[in-house]
């Protein structure tokens, strides 16, 4: 008897996978906004903008727990200016970016381990 498209997809879709998935998409537009303060560093006015630390939704989809992803920038406040209104600094955003590529690789290694989990209880219980 085949199995249902219902019942397969209910079994990758797990709140640690959605969890992980909601990470990795806040990741990619967090690396969008890095890049894109390090590509205005030389244009007055601009102001840093970056959204909430990736480490505290790395941690909820860890837990299982399921927030919101609301990918909205917020310009930073309290930062160096300089005289021409930028307040974008170079090292802080290169820091940054390899923070956030940190975190980035730690939820693809936990995802690759969701799926391994996932096709070893798979495997098992086609050998039962």
């Amino acid at each position: 008897m085949p199995m249902s498209t219902t019942t397969s997809t209910s079994m990758i879709d797990t709140p640690m996978i959605r969890g992980l998935a909601r990470a990795l998409d806040q990741g990619a537009f967090r690396h969008q906004l890095i890049a894109s303060n390090l590509a205005n560093v030389d244009t007055p006015g601009y102001r840093t903008r970056d959204i909430r630390p990736f480490v505290g939704d790395l941690q909820q989809a860890m837990s299982g727990e399921e927030p919101p992803f609301s990918p909205m920038a917020r310009e930073l406040h309290g930062l160096m200016e300089r005289p021409d209104g930028n307040n974008v600094n170079v090292d802080r955003e290169s820091l940054l970016l390899a923070e956030n590529q940190l975190h980035f690789q730690v939820a693809v290694q936990f995802l690759r381990a969701e799926f391994r989990r996932l096709s070893v209880a798979i495997h098992e219980g086609a050998n039962s």
